[in-house]
């Protein structure tokens, strides 16, 4: 038995495998087992054991196990409260076109009242 470091290139990681050597005898050739242990982490240089991913911890559950009403049912309050603050901001936002609208025109008198003035003309309000 002993410990092998094969370095990956393409990720810049080393991985650290156990390794056993034996005898094929069909083929009359020397053979080895490979075992992961981990990967050395390139800050310290030790060895960071890596989990192995089996379907029992990827997918905890399964079809079986989904209850797809309840999930329907959740994302149809979740559309009906997104589209309740859909309705609230347009309507905020068309009131604040309209007092925007009220400012410019506010506005653009003050600004013609000002460029009269400037200009010498008196403006005669009536």
């Amino acid at each position: 038995m002993g410990v092998v470091k094969v370095h990956n290139k393409a990720r810049n990681i080393t991985y650290v495998y156990e390794s056993v050597s034996y005898w094929d005898k069909e083929l009359k050739q020397p053979r080895s087992h490979r075992k992961l242990i981990g990967r050395i982490d390139p800050a310290t240089g030790e060895v960071v054991p890596t989990v192995r991913r089996t379907k029992a911890n990827t997918s905890t559950l399964s079809h079986s196990d989904t209850d797809y009403k309840a999930l329907y049912e959740q994302t149809l309050a979740a559309m009906e409260q997104k589209d309740a603050l859909i309705a609230e901001l347009r309507s905020r936002l068309s009131a604040v076109e309209s007092e925007n609208r009220t400012f410019r025109r506010s506005m653009k008198k003050a600004c013609d009242i000002l460029m009269d003035t400037a200009s010498g003309k008196e403006r005669i309000n009536g």
